[in-house]
């Protein structure tokens, strides 16, 4: 198994990304457990916020690394939460809060379109002069309530009308397909070097 750092201590995305690089020979090691702090997350794009946490992971752990930066995009709200969305309501990151926060802002707003944004950047070294960027979009609606128990973040808030259900009630191969991650995956899989 090729070794990859995983600029990230979510456990959840973990998970995801696991199941997706496994098969290709790829064991995803968090961060956290080589003792690598979370990196900032200073600037206004997913772009940004990803390159650098992918540099700050391969600096600290000599590793390649691969970094997420993502978020909820909502129309009505001219794009926010976005690059905030982990930390919509504040500090601490509360996944509750953050749909309380949600919800309360679209109080009365007809617009409920919204899409998840994805940001993947693989580097083979911190000073990688070529990383490789790939991107994905997941487009649904904000629901008035949340509805299923999986996922998470803004999942049980995020309806996708092509399958009827929230991001929350999906099946969990089928939320990998479909979703910004995983259509973000699919596009660096695709562009992988031999590491």
């Amino acid at each position: 198994m090729k070794k990859l750092v995983l600029a990230s201590n979510n456990a959840k995305k973990m998970k995801e990304l696991n199941v997706l690089l496994a098969p290709l020979g790829f064991e995803v090691i968090p961060q956290g457990q080589l003792g690598i702090p979370e990196a900032e997350e200073p600037h206004c794009t997913f772009v940004e916020n990803a390159l650098a946490k992918a540099r700050h992971a391969a600096q600290a752990s000599g590793l390649p690394a691969l970094a997420d930066d993502s978020g909820l995009c909502v129309a009505a709200l001219g794009g926010a939460p976005g690059v905030y969305s982990a930390r919509y309501a504040g500090e601490p990151k509360s996944d509750a809060r953050n749909n309380e926060k949600l919800l309360a802002d679209l109080a009365g707003k007809d617009d409920r379109r919204a899409h998840f944004a994805c940001v993947l950047v693989l580097v083979r070294s911190a000073d990688d002069p070529q990383p490789i960027i790939a991107e994905g979009e997941w487009h649904g609606t904000i629901l008035d309530a949340q509805r299923g128990a999986d996922g998470f973040g803004y999942d049980p808030l995020f309806y996708v009308p092509t399958h009827n259900q929230t991001a929350a009630e999906l099946d969990g191969a089928i939320k990998n397909q479909l979703s910004h991650r995983g259509q973000a995956m699919d596009k660096l899989i695709a562009r992988l070097p031999t590491l």
